[in-house]
């Protein structure tokens, strides 16, 4: 036997004593015993009602896939806004520039730079 198959043997016999030394507490059997009960009527449920549960999933994969379309608009959205403001910025950049260089000669003519007055 090779050496990973011994790993896993030894791997599975460990847990399977884990689990049996975890059953030796009352609190620990009681819960299993509950878990159990409540898979087994979970089980025979969908064994009595297939179309039930078919509908549960067919309902749940809608509202993927519905979910799923709304976020891939969402992203077409933003991705638009993101061009529009890859656009917009040298534009904005561009008059805020010329507003600056406006109020920067505004300012050196209210300072007398270049202002005739002064020469005379």
């Amino acid at each position: 036997m090779s050496n990973l198959k011994k790993f896993w043997k030894g791997m599975l016999w460990g847990a399977l004593a884990g689990g049996a030394i975890t059953l030796l507490d009352k609190e620990t059997r009681d819960a299993m015993k509950e878990n159990c009960q409540k898979a087994t009527k979970s089980v025979s449920h969908l064994i009595k009602n297939p179309g039930e549960f078919t509908n549960q999933v067919k309902d749940t994969a809608l509202k993927l896939k519905t979910t799923v379309e709304e976020i891939g608009e969402d992203i077409s959205f933003i991705a638009s806004k993101v061009e529009e403001l890859k656009e917009t910025t040298p534009q904005v950049t561009k008059m805020l520039k010329e507003t600056k260089d406006t109020f920067t000669k505004e300012t050196k003519n209210m300072n007398g730079l270049d202002n005739d007055e002064n020469l005379k």
